[in-house]
């Protein structure tokens, strides 16, 4: 399938549903505490959604069960919700949703700290984060989609992080899923050339260890080869001509989960955002 290209006026739209799912996102972050399962998360998600006359666009996608993917730990991405699975003090919770509205979709995805973590998990996080944030910036005009990949790549492995290659980004909008594939490794001479009107979800999966990964005996979960920690971060941009414009995050919104979870975060690394437009 092409690429699609969206006029101004359809990205105001994918943004309409970025907000709903960055809103989704806020209420969820309230209810990661321990003794919470990630089935209760999954209701949260699914009431708010649908309280704003949207729909989750997880939910029945290739037999997916669920609202809401939430992984726990060394739980990459799919994972499926469910009542045994409480969170707890020290754990790393990433939670990755979808949203539909009037026709069009946004995907997006955080991870958080419940409690306190440990030191290499809180580099992790941070990190991930920080990845995000380089590729994006270099969704600009005229660069191919290898210049995503290859930022995130160089971050991630100078921290000796494992990047993920099973699984990629992805464009979006009048689908959940459309072309190109946006992986978050490569060269920047890679892939097709990046046009102002593409849409674009930019997701890092980033492993503390190997970047090997296998899918658990739910056919969903997918898990480290090792056993260690995982983080994932993603939002939805748009390329316009002045550079990319961020649908899932509000201008001037807080972006430091460490602040937002109310714990201190002098130890960790600041998140780049220069050349990103929220």
């Amino acid at each position: 399938m092409a690429v699609r290209i969206y006029t101004s006026k359809e990205v105001s739209q994918i943004m309409e549903s970025g907000m709903i799912a960055y809103e989704t996102h806020m209420r969820i972050r309230e209810h990661i505490k321990p003794g919470v399962s990630t089935a209760e998360l999954d209701q949260v998600a699914r009431e708010f959604i649908y309280s704003k006359k949207a729909k989750p666009a997880f939910l029945g996608l290739y037999g997916f069960p669920a609202c809401i993917c939430a992984c726990v730990n060394d739980s990459v991405v799919h994972g499926i919700p469910d009542k045994k699975t409480v969170i707890k003090e020290g754990d790393v919770v990433s939670i990755d949703l979808g949203v539909g509205y009037n026709g069009y979709f946004s995907d997006t995805a955080w991870t958080w700290p419940v409690g306190e973590i440990s030191k290499e998990a809180r580099e992790l996080v941070s990190v991930t984060q920080q990845c995000l944030f380089k590729g994006i910036a270099e969704a600009q005009v005229d660069n191919r989609i290898g210049a995503i990949g290859e930022a995130v790549q160089k971050h991630a492995e100078s921290h000796g992080f494992g990047v993920v290659r099973q699984l990629v980004g992805h464009g979006i909008g009048k689908a959940i899923h459309e072309e190109p594939q946006v992986p978050n490794f490569g060269r920047r001479k890679d892939g097709i050339k990046i046009r102002a009107g593409m849409v674009l979800a930019i997701e890092p999966m980033i492993n503390a260890g190997t970047y090997d990964v296998y899918t658990d005996s739910d056919k969903w979960t997918v898990r480290t080869k090792d056993g260690k920690l995982s983080a994932h971060f993603e939002h939805t941009i748009a390329v316009t001509s002045s550079g990319p414009v961020i649908c899932t995050l509000p201008k001037g919104a807080n972006v430091n989960v460490f602040e937002m979870m109310g714990q201190d975060s002098a130890k960790v690394a600041g998140v780049e955002t220069v050349g990103v437009n929220a």
